[in-house]
């Protein structure tokens, strides 16, 4: 690493909730999942380059298949850094976390850059909703108590505050108060990040910036009561982090993906 390297900021790269399938044509909703992933990563080499890590939050696979993780890791290789992958409720977190094992993609505690990055679980097996296991808990106060020097990024799948789409209330993070009772007590974690819903979302709560990401490939209408989705591009979060713990984040879309979305769907 050059002396420049080391004092600019880490660039950091969410993608999130690509669906992506065995079957190369499979698509979501109209939406081919592996071409709106092509289309943002290629938004992504366009717009900003190489990261220096990749945060994948979630819902890598909608059939929960061994094709599907092994084609996302491949989809990665035009990327020069390391990556790191959590489970979302469709995935299979064992079968993910053996493949991510595989593409040293399995890492749940990152120090990079002057910055740490504790990445949960909050899958439950043939369930829709998220929630927390008591060893996930503690692994998330142990490894802020053992670094309180370090600014920490906390990333999970599920949405662990109410959100304005009543439809997914039932189907967030259900025990968000524990998590909260232990990330209330390190003044070092300032962002939360999640996957899930489908939409941009960027809040502030006691100090702490609560963010999350369009999908990379259908997105959630906003506001919405019932199940509902939005011609909207895929797209993905860009990160530059300081080792002060000042950092600037944006969204960024596709905009020139071209797709026919089942706007009329009940579910996906």
């Amino acid at each position: 690493m050059t002396e420049n390297d080391s004092q600019r900021a880490l660039r950091v790269l969410q993608l999130t909730d690509p669906h992506l399938m065995a079957d190369p044509a499979g698509e979501l909703l109209g939406v081919n999942t592996r071409d709106s992933l092509d289309a943002v990563i290629a938004q992504v080499l366009r717009d900003h380059g190489q990261p220096d890590l990749i945060l994948a939050t979630g819902d890598i696979a909608q059939d929960a298949t061994e094709e599907a993780y092994r084609v996302f890791g491949e989809k990665l290789n035009v990327f020069s850094c390391g990556s790191a992958w959590m489970a979302g409720n469709h995935d299979d977190s064992e079968l993910l976390a053996r493949i991510a094992a595989e593409m040293h993609a399995d890492r749940r505690h990152i120090i990079q850059g002057g910055w740490q990055f504790v990445l949960l679980d909050t899958s439950v097996p043939g369930k829709v909703f998220g929630e927390l296991a008591e060893s996930e808990l503690a692994f998330l106060e142990q490894t802020l108590s053992e670094n309180p020097e370090l600014p920490a990024l906390v990333a999970l799948h599920h949405h662990p505050i109410e959100i304005d789409t009543q439809w997914m209330s039932p189907i967030g993070l259900r025990n968000r108060e524990a998590f909260w009772q232990v990330v209330d007590r390190f003044e070092q974690v300032k962002i939360v990040l999640w996957g899930h819903i489908h939409q941009e979302l960027e809040e502030v709560r006691k100090g702490v910036k609560l963010m999350a990401t369009p999908s990379t490939c259908i997105q959630f209408a906003a506001g919405s009561v019932e199940f509902s989705v939005e011609d909207k591009a895929p797209g993905y979060r860009w990160f530059e982090l300081e080792p002060s713990g000042e950092f600037a984040t944006e969204v960024r879309r596709a905009d020139d993906f071209v797709f026919d979305l089942d706007s009329n769907s009940s579910g996906y």
